[in-house]
């Protein structure tokens, strides 16, 4: 197989991970983690999105927590905003990176942004403009590019047009979202046909919840046509709260494993990336969604058990 050499792993458990989670995160536990992931090698880790508190309390901090957050030199802090309003309290709270999120289909954008994909474009434009004015990168994620849970199957080309138009407002990067994990390496692989038409490859990314349990199998898809650039939350974490009956994003952990046994190089320590994951797990009070947990070595399962 004609693969990429190196792949760069996109961290958004600390904020896409989290935002799902009923357990109240406190912002310290959120500042060990992003920490315990900088250490384990992660180079770019999704800290927080500046979105109102009564839609996504769990993000209720995110000020707070991108003033103490404490930067590692070469690691990128990017996060999420929805409109001016937030981007401005982004800037003010010292973010350099921002991430807007559009949806693919009207009924996802009318629940997760309270507007037309029309309308969120519209804001995309006034945010990117913006941002890229404060000399600040706007990375764009499309959602539902493999489904929707109102609309069932969306036409690939439906998002490459949508990701045509991100890329010519100023988004340096694209990432795709099977949001309810509905892709599989079929569907995924003539996604990225109808995209690359459009987007050249090298800024484009892979965003797969693994709902349907096919998102490392999407990942080897999207490898093969030479996407190299993939989002993963540590333990499996995530979820969206307006994407009914969808699970976490693919585990990090998982997207090693996958990447390691192909010999393409992420600079990532499985073992501290492992760590960081069994630490959050524990803080919220549930076991690791992790596939590749059942290969780890017995004795470091039993270890793990001893000292539970």
């Amino acid at each position: 197989m004609n693969l990429p050499t190196q792949v760069r792993i996109v961290e958004v458990g600390p904020r896409d991970g989290l935002q799902n989670e009923r357990v109240a995160v406190s912002t310290d536990v959120k500042l060990e983690l992003i920490d315990r992931l900088g250490r384990a090698g992660l180079r770019e880790i999704e800290a927080t999105a500046f979105v109102a508190p009564r839609w996504v309390p769990q993000m209720a901090d995110h000020a707070e927590l991108m003033t103490a957050l404490p930067r590692r030199p070469g690691v990128r802090y990017p996060v999420l905003v929805p409109n001016l309003k937030g981007l401005e309290a982004a800037l003010r709270a010292g973010a350099r990176e921002v991430a807007i999120f559009p949806a693919a289909t009207e009924s996802f954008s009318r629940r997760n942004l309270n507007c037309s994909v029309a309308e969120s474009l519209a804001r995309c434009s006034e945010v990117t403009r913006a941002a890229l004015a404060a000399g600040v990168t706007v990375r764009g994620y499309i959602s539902c590019a493999l489904g929707c849970p109102f609309e069932g199957k969306v036409a690939a080309e439906r998002v490459a047009e949508m990701a045509e138009a991100l890329l010519l407002q100023g988004c340096s990067e694209l990432s795709l979202g099977d949001t309810i994990g509905a892709g599989t390496p079929g569907s995924t692989w003539r996604l990225w046909e109808a995209v690359l038409r459009r987007v050249p490859v090298s800024r484009v990314a892979g965003h797969f919840h693994d709902t349907g349990g096919m998102a490392v199998a999407n990942i080897l898809a999207s490898l093969q046509i030479g996407v190299a650039i993939f989002d993963s939350s540590v333990a499996g974490l995530g979820g969206c709260p307006y994407a009914p009956g969808a699970s976490g994003n693919v585990a990090t952990e998982d997207v090693l494993f996958l990447l390691d046994g192909l010999g393409i190089e992420t600079g990532i320590d499985p073992r501290l990336l492992a760590e960081a994951g069994d630490f959050i797990s524990a803080a919220i009070g549930r076991v690791p969604a992790v596939r590749s947990r059942a290969l780890r070595p017995a004795q470091a399962l039993h270890s793990e058990a001893s000292s539970a």
